[in-house]
């Protein structure tokens, strides 16, 4: 999965694609504030049941919604891994051994922890991958009203991300080509990456100096060539996530099982 994988929304019709960036963006925080306030399994279930049902309809087919949200899946397991072997051990011990306590606590907060990260991280990643960087910038200026110049600098920065793989492959093999660091990869890596950073500064400093130069930095209040527009579908989604927030929260409060901020 390349740079350009993550950046590049797939092509769709699909409402979801239709919806204002500046909704998506309050609908993943909605359900992440309301998940972060307690550690515990039922509240991260409800939630995740709620998603699963909605993922069906963001036009990601089974291959492409497996490969944009591997790397949320990995680090859920590592998170769940680490709490179960060291985290705060209370009930039957299973397996000790020097640091690592296994009790049914830590298996609890484990698994609590391995949803939760599923359900905050899951959202966020299939809402973002059908966001076009532009239509989010135009969405932050216009809908939130954030500075022109922080958002269109913003946008060029995130555009040229995607450049940063295919400058670190075409290093690669211009080095190898003149044969130079053809051993010790500490030392390859080491001579790539600065050169990389030349290359982005010198890249950086041209296009600061042609948005200048095209009136990007100027004072003067600026026109949009697209309207954002924040309506009915915006709100509609901010509503369900609503929604399912309060109905996980609801559902951990009724059964017993809130932890508001792991007993804090």
């Amino acid at each position: 999965m390349t740079t350009a994988d993550i950046l590049t929304p797939p092509a769709g019709t699909r409402a979801i694609y239709r919806i204002n960036p500046v909704a998506k963006l309050a609908a993943t925080a909605v359900i992440g504030i309301a998940l972060v306030l307690s550690i515990d399994w039922v509240s991260a279930s409800v939630a995740l049941a709620f998603e699963a049902v909605l993922f069906f309809f963001a036009g990601l087919g089974p291959r492409q919604f497996v490969k944009r949200t591997l790397p949320v899946a990995v680090a859920a397991l590592f998170a769940a891994g680490t709490i179960l072997l060291y985290g705060r051990a209370s009930g039957t011990s299973h397996w000790r051994f020097l640091l690592v306590n296994v009790t049914d606590g830590s298996i609890e907060l484990s698994v609590a922890t391995l949803l939760r990260v599923l359900a905050i991280g899951l959202p966020a990643v299939v809402l973002f991958v059908t966001v076009d960087p532009t239509d989010l910038a135009d969405g932050l200026a216009q809908v939130l009203r954030l500075p022109s110049r922080f958002v269109l600098g913003a946008l060029g920065g995130l555009r040229l991300v995607g450049l940063f793989a295919e400058d670190w492959k075409s290093l690669e093999f211009a080095r190898r080509a003149r044969g130079i660091a053809d051993r010790g990869r500490l030392r390859r890596f080491a001579g790539q990456a600065f050169a990389l950073l030349v290359l982005s500064i010198r890249r950086g400093s041209k296009l600061a100096t042609a948005m200048e130069a095209r009136g990007f930095g100027s004072s003067i209040p600026r026109s949009w060539a697209r309207e954002s527009r924040f309506g009915g579908r915006e709100w509609a989604l901010v509503a369900l996530s609503l929604l399912i927030a309060l109905a996980a929260v609801g559902t951990s409060v009724v059964t017993g099982h809130w932890n508001f901020l792991a007993g804090a």
